[in-house]
């Protein structure tokens, strides 16, 4: 009874699927080798557009100031990181980072071909155990891609150790509409159009349907700002947007 105890509690989820925690890594690897290379296209497609918005919003809230340092984590092809540049300055530095190689190497050469070389670094990083010092962040940024991360708890106490002291991290998320009506046109949209459009552009479905699964599975709105006080962040909030289907969170370090 007891090995059973302590291998259920090595189970995690990989969309609607029960998985070894060990392994999850490996599978969220394989879904975003699939699609990197039509990623940013897929957003669009996606979202009609509107995740340019949901990232703009997430700049004007983190309120990044000249010479300050910023983690984005999970940054994927570099749309935040590159605002985020032209923010901090000569002076400031801001770090791309991503567990997936394929998706680091699509930001970076995106970025790259954009002129963005003087104060970005590129780092392949596990959210769970960042590889940098403590209080060294003024600013951490991951968009789209906590519900993808094994242990979130860790994940967030990773965070909270490199940031400074009034450090403020932001996480934009798919979260969870309030009026059941959305909720319910959502689920269609999530569950037919989006594997539909994954097989035509990117010529794989299933990546999508784990990525309309796994916003399902991750925490709602108030789950996650208790996580994140749990965690050790203060002044915890949330913006929601389009309906609560994207939300964007905000806490800071004491």
């Amino acid at each position: 009874m007891r090995a059973e105890t302590m291998s259920e509690s090595e189970k995690t989820h990989f969309g609607y699927q029960q998985v070894d925690q060990q392994d999850k890594a490996g599978l969220v690897a394989g879904v975003f080798d699939s699609v990197a290379s039509r990623y940013d296209l897929m957003n669009d497609l996606m979202s009609g557009g509107i995740h340019r918005v949901w990232k703009r919003f997430t700049i004007e809230v983190s309120a990044v100031r000249p010479g300050q340092r910023v983690l984005d984590i999970a940054g994927g092809t570099g749309d935040l990181a590159m605002k985020f540049s032209d923010l901090v300055g000569s002076d400031g530095e801001v770090v791309l980072a991503d567990i997936n190689d394929s998706m680091l190497r699509v930001g970076r050469d995106k970025l790259l071909n954009r002129g963005y070389a003087a104060n970005i670094e590129y780092v392949q990083a596990d959210a769970e155990a960042l590889p940098f010092p403590d209080e060294h962040f003024d600013v951490i940024s991951i968009a789209f891609g906590l519900r993808n991360v094994t242990q979130k708890e860790r994940a967030l106490e990773s965070m909270l150790r490199v940031l400074k002291p009034g450090g403020r991290l932001l996480i934009l998320e798919f979260s969870k509409p309030g009026n059941p009506l959305l909720s319910r046109a959502y689920d269609t949209y999530s569950f037919n159009v989006l594997p539909t459009l994954g097989r035509l552009v990117a010529g794989d479905s299933d990546s999508y349907r784990y990525l309309a699964e796994s916003i399902r599975m991750h925490p709602d709105q108030e789950t996650l700002r208790g996580m994140m006080e749990e965690a050790g962040f203060t002044r915890c909030e949330f913006y929601n947007m389009t309906g609560g289907i994207v939300a964007l969170h905000r806490g800071f370090k004491p």
